[in-house]
């Protein structure tokens, strides 16, 4: 299927690795002309991209320098892709809603939610001159709080509200905004040496391959596996292009059948 995306421009953000790395890729591999942000540029992303930027979003300054790059690299904003996330290792609130310092409730709010808002607001004005497309990479931890770190379940969720908020009000003047919600992931974040899945394991007292191992069953995946990132990449790929000129303000997930409702 030709999508049409050929010589249009993107910011993706939290691009050096896992999800972000995937959808960069598979924007590049249409023709699109790609700025891949990330605080740490990993040489596969440079190989991707049309340009990188190391930048830390967990601040507005951040974002506007972000922003205002990308617009000297590319000259303007088709696509932008909200796609950090996540949060330092050390911040993450593994312990409790007890155990729960004002301080990682706000480094998960700022990583999760507002450096979207940041990057959104910085980016708007050259996307609503291009009739551009924005996705926010969300999780289906949205819709499941009591799993994973506290802090970031609710923070996906008012993600998720935003993009509702921008698309209503940008909609109409020919801006698409939508979410992505993916399950559990195949990336580093779970699969890699002392990062969020092996601490889980160890919080748990299970090896870290026990807890992959555990992981389908545990979330109640349908298809009994994890989702690729290469999987999301082409659902935020056709999502971009005139293929789906009418999906606005939709929240797709791609879970593997975790979510049971509708």
């Amino acid at each position: 299927m030709d999508l049409d995306l050929a010589g249009k421009t993107a910011v993706v953000t939290g691009a050096s690795r896992g999800i972000g790395l995937a959808i960069a890729e598979a924007l590049s591999a249409e023709g699109v002309r790609v700025v891949g942000a990330a605080r740490t540029i990993t040489s596969e992303l440079e190989k991707t991209a049309h340009a990188t930027v190391s930048v830390d979003l967990s601040s507005p300054e951040g974002a506007t320098a972000l922003v205002n790059t990308a617009l000297d690299e590319l000259g303007g904003i088709d696509i932008l892709i909200n796609n950090v996330g996540g949060g330092d290792i050390d911040q993450l609130a593994l312990g409790g809603f007890l155990g729960t310092t004002d301080d990682q409730w706000r480094h998960a709010l700022d990583v999760n939610l507002f450096s979207a808002v940041w990057t959104t607001r910085a980016a708007l004005p050259s996307i609503l001159d291009r009739r551009g497309a924005i996705v926010n990479i969300s999780s289906v931890n949205a819709q499941l709080p009591a799993t994973g770190p506290v802090g970031y379940s609710e923070s996906k969720a008012a993600l998720n509200a935003f993009g509702k908020r921008i698309s209503e009000e940008f909609g109409a003047r020919g801006v698409r905004v939508n979410t992505v919600s993916p399950g559990v992931v195949g990336t580093g974040t779970w699969r890699g040496a002392n990062l969020v899945g092996a601490r889980l394991a160890a919080a748990r007292g299970l090896s870290h391959e026990e807890l992959l191992a555990a992981l389908p069953n545990q979330f109640e995946i349908t298809s009994r596996r994890l989702t690729e990132p290469e999987e999301v990449a082409a659902l935020v790929t056709f999502l971009v292009s005139g293929k789906a000129s009418n999906i606005v303000g939709a929240n797709l997930v791609i879970d593997g059948g975790t979510l049971k409702t509708s």
